[in-house]
């Protein structure tokens, strides 16, 4: 297709593998699932999921703006827990980013593992 475009940013930790960091096609942004990653030194942050939820939330922020949206333009969010014990921890951090008065459709779900072994990920679409 040739109305696909790679959104990418330095901002976020680039792909570790054969993916993009986010394809708009049309009016719709697909961000990857991202990880808690610092951008600036490639290593996951500390394993506390409060510092990880608002570093995943940092990275999905970076990759909208480098599309020209924001969490507004959000319209679905796909959130994947180590620990589904996390939920409210996670609930609480994440209501901070999308407080516009229609919250993007979501769902959680507890996994076994997650790449470097994070306590989260979460990828999401946006209407562009």
């Amino acid at each position: 297709m040739s109305n696909l475009q790679k959104i990418q940013t330095d901002k976020a930790p680039a792909a570790i593998g054969p993916y993009s960091q986010a394809v708009k096609a049309g009016n719709t942004l697909y961000v990857s699932g991202q990880l808690p990653i610092d951008p600036a030194t490639g290593k996951l942050v500390e394993a506390n999921i409060q510092l990880q939820i608002n570093r995943v939330l940092d990275n999905l922020e970076a990759i909208l703006k480098a599309a020209g949206c924001t969490f507004a333009n959000v319209v679905r969010c796909d959130v994947f827990l180590k620990d589904l014990n996390d939920f409210a921890l996670v609930n609480q951090e994440y209501a901070k980013r999308f407080n516009q008065p229609v919250a993007p459709a979501r769902q959680t779900i507890q996994v076994a593992k997650l790449p470097m072994d994070a306590m989260v990920e979460i990828s999401c679409i946006a209407h562009v």
